[in-house]
């Protein structure tokens, strides 16, 4: 899954944040964990990979950055 950061603008500003752990809540609860891989593009998105699948409802919510 792609992540944006509204601060992060640029491929090495991304870098900075790679082997950071994310957390995903569902509105039921569940939390759903996952690591940043990589940067993506050249704007300062990250390539996040989460252990389980993503649901659809996922799209456009906010994640939470641990570290």
């Amino acid at each position: 899954m792609i992540v944006i950061v509204p601060t992060v603008t640029s491929k090495e500003d991304a870098g900075k944040f790679v082997g950071k752990q994310v957390t995903f809540t569902t509105d039921g609860g569940r939390k759903i964990s996952g690591e940043i891989k990589s940067s993506h593009g050249n704007k300062g998105a990250l390539r996040v990979a989460f252990v389980t699948g993503m649901p659809g409802q996922a799209i456009g919510k906010k994640v939470e950055i641990q570290g």
